[in-house]
């Protein structure tokens, strides 16, 4: 190696040496506040539960991770499935993804809407789609309530046109609960899919038509491909705040329709069960995690095509 590509590596090395002095204090302050009070919830989670809650402190045990999936019978103390525990879990689960698709597709054609009109009218549809973010989650909700309630707005119209003769009980149901996620979650999938579509290049469309392809086949053939990964970050930003919602089921579910963030809630409550509530805010946090790194491959398998 000659002298100068030595000193040029040398000068390297100091660069990334300087570079990692700099960035070790912030990373050191992430570090605590990031993955510190994960590990405390992890601990938590593999310890004896404290008799008025609480823990009792360096008394491991995995009841905690037992009774997320198992419960014994208190008559026999045979082990069977946590009934209770598995119907939140897939409630949790079936919700955010019917959430999902439905945001999916009422959010898709508002993008595209927004996304064909001129600059100046553009930049008030978007900025009128982010007017929900200036008010509280918690008022969005009662909100909600004053719509889909027994004497609300939907229950009204249906009384006066005619189609029912009494109320429709919609509050403290799934249903309510779905209604409100999305009403709350929707401008978190119509900015990304926006953002997406405002790049296309309309000139492609125009081709497709010109080659005689329907409409259907050109949103199947043309303008999805190109949207995708709005799709996915649109379904990603929905998906997990869905998932973990908390404000939503406890108003609108009254308590009774429980998901996963309500149970959790309930474990260190009035449950004073702290390392069952801890092992399922871990679980919830796998599942989040597996559903972002389903994002990330994604994403990644889309950079790859793009690059070639």
């Amino acid at each position: 190696m000659s002298d100068a590509a030595r000193i040029a590596e040398e000068a390297r090395r100091a660069d990334i040496r300087t570079r990692w002095w700099l960035t070790a204090p912030a990373l050191f302050i992430l570090f605590i506040a990031a993955v510190g009070p994960l590990f405390v919830v992890l601990l938590f989670s593999l310890m004896v539960k404290g008799d008025y809650g609480d823990v009792k402190y360096w008394q491991f045990s995995t009841d905690g991770w037992f009774s997320v999936f198992f419960e014994r019978d208190i008559f026999d103390d045979t082990v069977g499935l946590a009934q209770a525990h598995m119907e939140i879990l897939w409630r949790s689960v079936k919700l955010s993804l019917i959430t999902t698709l439905l945001t999916l597709l009422v959010g898709f054609p508002t993008a595209y809407y927004i996304s064909i009109q001129p600059p100046k009218k553009r930049d008030l549809l978007v900025f009128m789609i982010t007017i929900p973010f200036w008010t509280n989650i918690l008022i969005r909700t009662f909100a909600m309530q004053e719509v889909i309630r027994n004497e609300g707005v939907i229950n009204t119209l249906l009384i006066w046109a005619g189609f029912i003769e009494r109320p429709i009980q919609i509050m403290y149901t799934d249903w309510a609960i779905f209604f409100g996620m999305v009403y709350v979650y929707l401008p978190l999938m119509v900015l990304p899919l926006y953002a997406s579509m405002e790049k296309i290049d309309f000139r492609l469309v125009e081709a497709g038509y010109d080659l005689y392809a329907g409409r259907f086949q050109v949103l199947r053939r043309v303008i999805i491909p190109l949207v995708k990964p709005g799709i996915v970050a649109g379904s990603i930003l929905v998906f997990i705040p869905s998932l973990g919602a908390y404000v939503t089921p406890r108003v609108l579910g009254g308590g009774k329709n429980l998901m996963l963030g309500n149970l959790i809630d309930l474990q260190f409550g009035q449950g004073k069960n702290w390392p069952l509530g801890a092992a399922l805010s871990i679980t919830l946090l796998v599942i989040v995690t597996v559903a972002l790194l389903v994002y990330v491959r994604n994403a990644s398998r889309q950079g790859g095509g793009h690059g070639h």
